[in-house]
């Protein structure tokens, strides 16, 4: 019998996780894919916004402004890679002047730090290459980019160091509602628990309606981008915004914490019978042409034909305007429509759930030894001479198998016996960038695979891409001939 049962192993999983971890709890995370961050998470700006955006007086600002504070503490304790490089939101005409002025009314309102109105010389001055037609500029210092995997694996480790279990390859198809807990069900078995967290991203509204009748709807929305190669990462120091509008924050261009630059999205609603077939991340012509148009009014010479990847995500946006976290029967709770700022909100979220669950009777007790660090080994970023006193202890340092990001043979194979090992390609793409370069694992990816099979004692034939059973390799070459 567990005390909680966190569905969905995305931001809000991890990070609520990672901070019921800290209580002596029994808790389980049931995620249905084989690894953590792999939908929502694993796809989109990797921003933690800075909080002049969303409605005052709503959860959304609230909990961004105090999640952006929490991530800076979070990433430096974990060891994960966050650049506060500041945002700047761009005006295009005397109307949009107006939009950045309410803007920074509104962040001075959602208590925002620093905010400043800039003039378009000002604007210039720290963004060469942005249109000469601007009229000026909000910026941001606090807005920050992060990578949002790591955030979520290194929020799941600790969290599992802490006595967390996670179990994977388990979609929830059924919730019994027993007398004083609940009956949760997957293909394989079940589990037993006092509470139920419903973090389940796209997939919320249909976890809730396992034990309630529907108080909101999902409408799956996905955005488009471009990831440029690292040769262009002198086009933006910032993270340059246009002003938002209805159906998002408009096309964005920012670095990333790899350096390279992200651009995009643009904003379609999916149908919900799409999610789960692969059309709901496809890109676009459309789609693709819309960001670049939108990318082009920014920073009209960005130079989009040094793209090296393009990639899709799927919003959790419901027909409610703010997050919704909230008791839907006793014990079970939702936390659900977690969109944007959903990354930055994460860490306050998690918080503002477990004060309501101790308004509805949940003890806490803080554990003596909890385990609040986490330390990776940085190859590619150390000096000469750090790099040369680790390959004297594990001469696999000295083997570079992913030319583009200088991963070594050591870092993919530390990767796979982590506190929560890789279990794909892509998995140890996540937690080592090996395959994210200019030529996005077409030299190192064979290697990957020779690797994984040769640390979890598997054939070639059974590594997977992503996703269980997505195997790279269908056969030997020569049985076939």
């Amino acid at each position: 019998m567990y005390d909680i049962a966190i569905i969905g192993g995305g931001i809000s999983g991890a990070s609520l996780a990672y901070e019921l971890s800290k209580y002596e709890l029994r808790i389980a995370v049931i995620e249905a894919e084989n690894d953590v961050s792999v939908k929502t998470t694993k796809a989109n700006s990797a921003i933690l916004h800075a909080g002049y955006d969303p409605k005052p007086g709503s959860l959304n600002a609230k909990l961004n402004v105090e999640g952006s504070k929490l991530a800076k503490e979070i990433c430096r304790k974990l060891d994960v890679p966050r650049k506060q490089l500041g945002s700047l939101v761009v005006a295009f005409s005397e109307e949009d002047l107006v939009t950045i002025e309410k803007l920074y009314e509104r962040g001075i309102e959602n208590s925002v730090p620093d905010l400043q109105l800039l003039s378009k010389e000002e604007t210039l001055e720290r963004e060469p290459h942005l249109n000469k037609d601007i009229y000026g500029s909000l910026f941001a210092p606090s807005a920050a980019v992060v990578n949002p995997w790591e955030y979520t694996i290194a929020m799941a480790e600790v969290a599992i160091q802490n006595g967390v279990d996670f179990y994977f390859n388990q979609e929830v198809i059924a919730i019994n509602t027993q007398e004083n807990y609940f009956d949760i069900l997957t293909e394989e078995r079940s589990f037993e628990a006092k509470r139920v967290i419903n973090a389940a991203g796209v997939h919320a509204g249909e976890i809730h309606e396992m034990v309630a009748e529907p108080t909101f709807k999902t409408i799956p929305c996905r955005g488009e981008y471009y990831l440029l190669d690292l040769e262009e990462t002198d086009t933006v120091n910032h993270i340059v915004f246009q002003c938002p509008t209805k159906v998002g924050k408009g096309i964005l261009v920012a670095p990333t914490t790899h350096g390279n630059i992200i651009v995009g999205p643009n904003a379609e609603d999916i149908d919900e019978t799409l999610v789960n077939t692969g059309q709901d991340t496809a890109n676009t012509a459309k789609g693709l042409k819309d960001v670049a148009k939108g990318a082009r009014k920014s920073i009209p010479s960005i130079n989009l034909n040094n793209s090296i990847r393009n990639f899709s995500g799927v919003r959790a946006n419901t027909d409610r305007e703010d997050f919704i976290i909230e008791e839907v029967i006793p014990g079970f709770f939702d936390m659900a429509g977690i969109k944007s700022p959903g990354l930055t909100a994460a860490p306050a979220n998690s918080l503002y759930l477990i004060e309501l669950m101790k308004e509805k009777g949940l003890e806490l007790k803080r554990k003596e030894n909890y385990v609040d660090e986490r330390k990776r080994i940085h190859f590619n970023e150390a000096s000469i001479e750090e790099k040369q006193a680790l390959i004297m202890e594990n001469p696999d340092y000295g083997r570079i198998i992913c030319r583009c990001e200088n991963i070594t043979e050591a870092d993919i194979r530390a990767s796979l016996h982590q506190t929560l090992p890789a279990q794909s390609v892509d998995g140890v793409k996540r937690r080592t960038i090996a395959g994210m370069g200019r030529c996005q694992g077409g030299f190192c990816g064979p290697r990957v695979v020779e690797i994984i099979a040769e640390e979890l004692n598997i054939s070639p034939l059974d590594v997977d891409l992503d996703r269980f059973n997505s195997p790279v390799l269908v056969s030997e070459s020569k049985e076939v001939l």
